[in-house]
């Protein structure tokens, strides 16, 4: 059965970190750009980083430059997800994604996503 499965999320006051996981099953993460989406209510699921396939380029959103770091452990088949110097406004479900592409880029383009987790919780607050 193939799954991605998040996990690290939990409540952190502002300027804390936290590290998000994305463990795949049934698959393998080689060949797959994966993505990390976050979503609030009554908003829309925006991208936060991705990185890709071949070389582990990454790409993050503007609001995330400098404080989020992804990457990826493929003997682990395992995704991370490092966020440093967190804010309120960080607070979401994120969620890790897999499409299989075997090149340098990744996009946030969500609907070419093949593969979702259910979402872990983060949230920042004091």
């Amino acid at each position: 059965q193939v799954q991605l499965v998040e996990s690290g999320g939990g409540l952190v006051q502002p300027g804390g970190s936290l590290r998000l996981s994305c463990a795949a099953s049934g698959f393998t993460l080689d060949g797959y750009a994966i993505g990390w989406f976050r979503q609030v209510p009554g908003k829309e699921r925006e991208g936060v980083s991705c990185i890709s396939s071949r070389d582990g380029t990454t790409n993050y959103g503007d609001s995330v430059k400098g404080r989020f770091t992804i990457s990826r452990d493929n003997a682990k088949n395992t995704v991370y997800l490092q966020m440093n110097n967190l804010k309120p406004e960080d607070t979401g479900v994120y969620y890790c994604a897999a499409v299989y592409r075997r090149s340098s880029e990744c996009s946030f383009y969500r609907y070419e996503y093949v593969y979702w987790g259910r979402g872990t919780q983060v949230t920042v607050s004091s």
